[in-house]
């Protein structure tokens, strides 16, 4: 089922609490209207896409990282203006870390590559989360 407009309003707010940014902006994708363009300001950072499966409406949240591990956090409270966003190890996870703002944990982020030269976050976002938005 295609993204509705109160949809995007919901995630667009959510995504603008989550990463305490307001410049954040969700609109449809003009290829997928099951898919959605996030942005920041006029840069496109990541996509939304919806998930419809086993009856739940989900979506999934995904922004390409061009850092590597050490600069990472750095990189990211830079472009979100946000000294909350953090950067915690997943106990015995060594490819991957969590981001969360403050105490609120957000998604994760994977290395693209054995050498940590490029990330992805990915950030679960379930129909719950938009209730109060």
């Amino acid at each position: 089922m295609p993204l509705q407009k109160t949809e995007l309003r919901k995630l667009q707010d959510f995504l603008r609490q989550s990463f305490g940014n307001e410049s954040i902006r969700v609109g449809l994708s003009p290829q997928n209207v099951e898919q959605a363009d996030v942005s920041l300001g006029e840069r496109r950072i990541g996509g939304l896409e919806v998930d419809d499966e086993d009856g739940d409406r989900s979506f999934a949240f995904e922004m390409k990282i061009p850092v590597g591990r050490e600069t990472l956090q750095e990189y990211l409270r830079m472009l979100f203006e946000n000294d909350r966003l953090k950067i915690m190890a997943r106990g015995r996870k060594t490819d991957s870390v969590e981001l969360n703002c403050g105490e609120d944990f957000l998604g994760v982020i994977s290395a693209d590559d054995a050498k940590g030269k490029s990330f992805t976050l990915q950030m679960a976002i379930l129909d719950f989360d938009l209730e109060e938005f």
